[in-house]
């Protein structure tokens, strides 16, 4: 197999660590955001439990709320 693919004629130490560093940045970032939404999901559910009949169905109305609603049944 020929080396210089990955060399890049003397830039590849560059080039792959950059794409690296990219990759575990945007990693860390979705792990955080995919806990944080979970987390506010969780206390969403937690605290539509607590409305009359009346103002949960007015909220089930909207879009975001149908959503989080939906993937809350599946889990």
């Amino acid at each position: 197999m020929n080396l210089n693919i990955f060399l890049m004629n003397g830039h590849g130490f560059y080039v792959w660590s950059s794409f690296l560093l990219t990759t575990l940045a945007c990693l860390f970032l979705f792990l955080k955001t995919r806990k944080s939404l979970k987390k506010l999901e969780k206390e969403f559910i937690k605290e539509a439990k607590t409305l009359t009949n009346k103002e949960f169905e007015d909220i089930k109305k909207q879009k975001v709320v149908k959503a989080i609603l939906l993937s809350y049944s599946k889990n």
